[in-house]
């Protein structure tokens, strides 16, 4: 999902100006001719949503400063730039004080525009994320909150919006990493236990010898080593949510128990000698086909129809790749200040990188492999080199890494250096494989023949699109030893 830009100006030139400029560096960009459009656009349901608005100040209906108050009595997070003709500085603390994160003086060239854009994105990114966190930790986080422009997962969020008004047991199917824990999270959060406890389990994780233990429970000196009284999960999730996480990876013995504390609303902690009232909300989640489990005689099968009473399924990132480059934008601008660096957001060919990706560990890979690059990065944006692992399994990205040196006796560089070159089959190359510009004959013989090739040989339009005489085409073929190429296409 590439970040959407609107831009509003009363004057038609400028609007075409800014719009060529943004979609220059690779943004979507819309254009509205005045304050009042503007907020319409903003609160159209049924519209994509807009990352950052460029506002001019003076329009005629509703000026840029009579938006950003609408936007601030609104409480709209948007990011704005404000543009003005004349740049007084009384002009530029009014828009600042009304919201606005930045300002640029027309016409704006477009280097200071777009760095203007990235910096306000990376706020825009690291304030959502932060926001994002503080509604996780407080079992807050609702369904808006999820970072999607996908058709799939706003199929899976409609469903989940539904489950949150009901207190119906969920099951969560998909791909390990794809964010089930995410969903289970924003169903809570859009429920009447909204601010309740969120409890999670890793099945999968638990100790054969304590899985009981620590789901239900157990009193001091119930077995050896119980030297303290343990409430156990489902206690603990008491008024709010358990998630159980990789429900298929439970003992069958266990399932049993479970199945019992789901029908009767009560465990048994261990050594307790009365059972113990809960009231909670279930929700479990596998990546695995668990009724296969089940024919397989590894989950039980009423258990399976207990839990499976509301499937979500999750799709993984491969069936989003639009949610791939908004997704790794805020994970770059929450790395960067965790690491202390001024990074401002993906180059257009990292992003590109990282959207062809099929990701085979979805969202969890595609987070550690944007980790992974802000702490290499030097410059102030991620670019393909702070993807080389990614960039060697895609199709038209070439990876080159200096040769180990000779001999134990040559020096070692001082530093490593990895670099990334974007090859595109139809981009002519200007460097040879030694480093050096090549030849003007090669470079024009290249041209000729892939214009050939591309217009299948008819040489009237080869020689138009090239510019030349068809006389000086059939001349400079004679001399550049392109003669067969002729005679083929003949």
């Amino acid at each position: 999902m590439t970040a959407r830009v609107l831009i509003v100006d009363d004057d038609p030139v400028q609007r075409r100006l800014l719009e060529a400029m943004v979609r220059r560096f690779g943004y979507e960009a819309e254009t509205l001719d005045g304050g009042e459009a503007a907020l319409a656009r903003l609160g159209a349901a049924d519209q994509p949503p807009v990352q950052l608005l460029i506002l001019d100040l003076v329009m005629p209906d509703l000026d840029g400063m009579g938006v950003l108050g609408r936007l601030r009595e609104q409480k709209a997070s948007l990011p704005v730039i404000v543009q003005t003709a004349h740049g007084s500085i009384e002009t530029v603390i009014s828009a600042m004080r009304a919201g606005a994160v930045d300002f640029v003086v027309k016409p704006v060239g477009a280097e200071r525009l777009a760095v203007s854009i990235k910096n306000a994105l990376r706020f825009d990114a690291l304030e959502e994320e932060v926001r994002r966190l503080a509604k996780k930790a407080t079992g807050t986080l609702g369904f808006k909150d999820i970072v999607t422009g996908s058709e799939v997962m706003e199929r899976v969020i409609r469903l989940g919006e539904r489950a949150a008004k009901s207190a119906i047991p969920v099951l969560i199917e998909g791909e390990s990493g794809v964010g089930k824990e995410l969903i289970a999270r924003a169903i809570q959060g859009a429920s009447d236990r909204r601010g309740k406890p969120f409890i999670t389990v890793n099945c999968g994780a638990l100790p054969e010898n304590l899985v009981e233990s620590i789901l239900f429970g157990h009193e001091k000196g119930a077995f050896t080593g119980a030297a303290e009284k343990h409430a156990g999960k489902f206690v603990e999730a008491h008024g709010g949510t358990l998630f159980l996480d990789e429900v298929g990876e439970l003992p069958l013995d266990m399932q049993v128990k479970l199945l019992r504390a789901i029908q009767e609303g009560e465990v048994d902690p261990v050594g307790a000698r009365r059972p113990v009232k809960v009231d909670i909300r279930l929700i479990s989640a596998t990546n695995r086909n668990l009724i296969e489990h089940v024919k397989q005689g590894r989950f039980r099968e009423d258990l399976y129809y207990r839990l499976n009473v509301f499937p979500i399924t999750v799709p993984p990132l491969r069936a989003r790749r639009d949610d791939v480059v908004e997704i790794a934008r805020r994970f770059a601008a929450r790395f960067a200040a965790e690491e202390g660096k001024r990074i401002r957001g993906l180059s257009a060919e990292a992003a590109a990188l990282l959207a062809r990706y099929d990701w085979p560990g979805n969202v969890r890979q595609l987070e550690n492999a944007v980790f992974r690059a802000v702490v290499l990065a030097d410059g102030d944006e991620l670019t393909v080199a702070e993807f080389p692992q990614i960039a060697q399994q895609v199709e038209g990205f070439e990876v080159r890494v200096p040769l180990a040196p000779a001999s134990p006796a040559a020096p070692a560089p001082e530093r490593e250096v990895v670099r990334v070159e974007v090859r595109d089959p139809n981009v002519l190359r200007l460097l040879d494989e030694k480093g050096d510009v090549r030849r003007i004959e090669e470079m024009e013989a290249e041209t000729i023949r892939f214009a050939i090739a591309h217009y299948r040989g008819q040489m009237s339009e080869v020689a138009r699109k090239l510019g030349i005489g068809r006389s000086t085409l059939y001349r400079k073929m004679k001399e550049l030893g392109l003669g067969e190429a002729d005679d083929a296409a003949a």
